[in-house]
């Protein structure tokens, strides 16, 4: 192995989530900072959660709302 070449490796790297030390794991770097984990996901916890990004929701409902999906008459 060549030694200069490779990252400096942390077998301690703190993943962070909220403010929390959620898990340790190996890394290339001593710790990161999260925005979503297993343990906060809706697949891994069985919770449902709905997240509006910048309102694309009611853009969707103002935009099909009404009598678009109706068959149209000939």
């Amino acid at each position: 192995m060549k030694s200069e070449i490779h990252p400096k490796y942390f077998p301690e790297c703190k993943i962070i989530f909220r403010g929390e030390v959620v898990m340790t794991v190996g890394a290339t770097v001593p710790e990161m900072n999260v925005e979503i984990w297993s343990g906060s996901h809706p697949f891994f916890t069985g919770q449902k959660t709905f997240v509006d990004t910048l309102g694309r929701v009611e853009r969707f409902q103002k935009k099909f709302a009404g009598k678009y999906f109706e068959p149209k008459k000939k």
